[in-house]
């Protein structure tokens, strides 16, 4: 091999440790190895940015934007309460999940529709007197499966036919080319779930860790004819408490969030405190501190300059690991943490000294912007603000004509996936089922980024021969067994998928499989349906998909509990899929 292979190996092994070891965001990673390739020659800059001009890259940003139509128009909501009902038992509440979650899946990407249910199954679940932790997950699990079942029901299956075009030359496949596989695939995941998860999910006890406000705020207020009029914060000794600290000041009707160490105190001022309420007693043994004389809560009464904001930790978050205090989330993104919440239960103690992990959900007061802000900043993946904008439910049927007759033409083949994607998404903000901001927040830069600059990499292990070398000593390991190269193609991509960005495994494992199948004289086809299913089907950590991160902290979950049931779940998916593909098509090339 040449310096330009052994380069090209250098940046995959390294882009692959990083994704998985360290806590720099996929598209920063991807991106250095676009500028590495491009700037050392290895590819042209037309080939280094060829990514971004991709049909399927495109086609999911259009699809995002699809997708907030109908969640803002409320077209998730409509048809889930005329499904749900009363069901009596776990596997009847589960049975009553699984239609509109698959359904939803298989067209709209599964994060806003997985983020939309959360808070309709969390009610629901205490309407019908069945604890989260037995639905939350089969939540999760079936937005995956449903996801597989159209090429547009996953950024990943658009991702790959968009890199097999561009690498063969050919057409790409159809809108319903997978259904095939991920069709039965999703029944047998289905009635797998259905039949074990029921005992083998934990019975935890549902509960809103963050609805009583009372059991970590606290107020007091200052004495106007105290010592403390007229000092800052900082100089009053009411920054650096022990179990306490400062999140807002209410002053003559006005408030003041995120309050800075400068602030100079003055009469009357009302000061409310989050953490260990227990403290409280302490913090009245400050001279010039009185306890509050109004019962009524400040922070339950609704206030123009605050939101409250429940949100999940991302794990590419950059304060992962660090304890709240040391992360400085008020200097970082204008918002205070009131409380953090773990496996379903809220965490106590001194909450400066709390060290975040990947998937706490935080109750956050923050100001109004910090959710738009958010949505493209992915520090965090559930952001639900408790004082959103009301969908507009008038245009829920508008919002799912336009879904349908999107993906109707793309079926009947009266227009490409990227041009029915493109008027849909269109036709959503004409329509007014989502407003412009909405659609712009709904396009995930980060996600766009990461694929687009991913193909580099395959792009380079293809030209520079590594990808052709790793096939021939695939086929060599697997002793011309096409069964057996099958085999190995999807167990690597589910491997990579736990451990990487779904995308990313099957983005750079595509040309390895054309090469494999090239060299093999193979059908290229159930491989690249192998890798399409392979890059989906992670549940076996929360970490693996977003929609499991998602319900992680709302269905009160442990690491362990995703283990016992993910596990199993990866094995039988990964023999089913495995089974269809070679039931279902010839290995070799007629």
């Amino acid at each position: 091999m040449d310096w330009q292979s052994w380069l090209t190996v250098f940046l995959t092994l390294t882009s692959l440790l990083l994704l998985a070891l360290s806590r720099l965001g996929p598209h920063l990673i991807m991106m250095a190895s676009l500028t590495i390739l491009s700037a050392t020659g290895i590819l042209t800059s037309k080939e280094a940015l060829a990514g971004f001009s991709n049909s399927g890259m495109l086609t999911v940003a259009a699809m995002f934007v699809v997708a907030a139509g109908v969640h803002h128009s409320g077209g998730v909501d409509l048809l889930v309460h005329r499904i749900l009902g009363q069901p009596k038992s776990v596997r009847a509440a589960i049975s009553r999940i699984f239609l509109p979650v698959v359904v939803f899946s298989g067209f709209l990407n599964n994060t806003p529709v997985v983020a939309t249910l959360i808070p309709a199954i969390n009610a629901w679940s205490r309407k019908i007197r069945i604890p989260a932790s037995k639905l939350m997950i089969p939540l999760s699990y079936a937005a995956i499966l449903g996801g597989t079942l159209t090429l547009v029901g996953t950024s990943t299956n658009l991702v790959v036919n968009g890199q097999y075009q561009n690498l063969t030359g050919e057409a790409g496949f159809s809108l319903f080319a997978i259904t095939a596989v991920g069709l039965p695939v999703a029944i047998a995941g289905l009635i797998f779930i259905w039949l074990f998860f029921p005992r083998w999910l934990p019975q935890r006890d549902s509960q809103e860790p963050f609805a009583n406000l009372r059991e970590f705020t606290l107020e007091v207020m200052v004495d106007p004819a105290g010592p403390l009029v007229g000092k800052t914060i900082a100089a009053a000794g009411l920054r650096n408490l022990e179990r306490i600290y400062l999140v807002e000041i209410e002053r003559q009707q006005s408030l003041l969030g995120a309050v800075s160490s400068d602030e100079i105190l003055q009469a009357n001022d009302r000061l409310i405190f989050a953490g260990d309420t227990r403290a409280i007693p302490d913090l009245l043994r400050t001279r010039g501190i009185l306890p509050s004389p109004d019962e009524s809560h400040t922070l339950e009464r609704d206030r123009a300059g605050r939101r409250l904001v429940e949100a999940v930790l991302s794990p590419h978050c950059s304060a992962v690991g660090l304890a709240i205090r040391e992360a400085r989330f008020r200097d970082r993104y204008g918002a205070v943490v009131l409380a953090v919440a773990r496996g379903g239960e809220r965490v106590k103690g001194h909450l400066g000294t709390i060290r975040l992990q990947a998937g706490d959900t935080l109750l956050l007061e923050a100001r109004p912007a910090f959710v738009s802000r958010q949505r493209y900043n992915k520090d965090f993946l559930l952001i639900n603000e408790l004082d959103e904008e009301p969908p507009r439910h008038e245009r829920a049927l508008l919002s799912w004509g336009i879904l349908l007759l999107a993906v109707g033409s793309a079926a009947l083949g009266l227009t490409s996936m990227l041009n029915a994607a493109l008027v849909g998404a269109a036709a959503m903000i004409l329509s007014g089922c989502c407003s412009a901001s909405q659609a712009e927040k709904s396009i995930d830069l980060t996600v766009l980024i990461t694929i687009a600059a991913s193909f580099a990499l395959g792009a380079a292990l293809q030209k520079t021969g590594v990808a052709t070398l790793v096939a021939e000593s695939i086929v060599d390991l697997s002793m011309g067994q096409a069964w057996l190269m099958l085999l190995l193609t999807y167990v690597t991509v589910s491997l990579l998928t736990e451990t990487v960005t779904n995308n990313a495994a099957a983005v750079l494992m595509l040309p390895i499989v054309l090469q494999i199948t090239e060299q093999a004289q193979l059908n290229n086809e159930p491989f690249i349906f192998a890798i399409m299913m392979a890059a989906s089907a992670s549940f076996a950590t929360p970490l693996g998909y977003q929609t499991n991160l998602m319900v992680y902290g709302p269905g009160g979950y442990r690491f362990s509990d995703f283990l016992r049931v993910g596990l199993p779940m990866n094995l039988f998916i990964g023999a089913v899929t495995l089974a269809v593909l070679l039931i279902g098509w010839p290995l070799h090339r007629a």
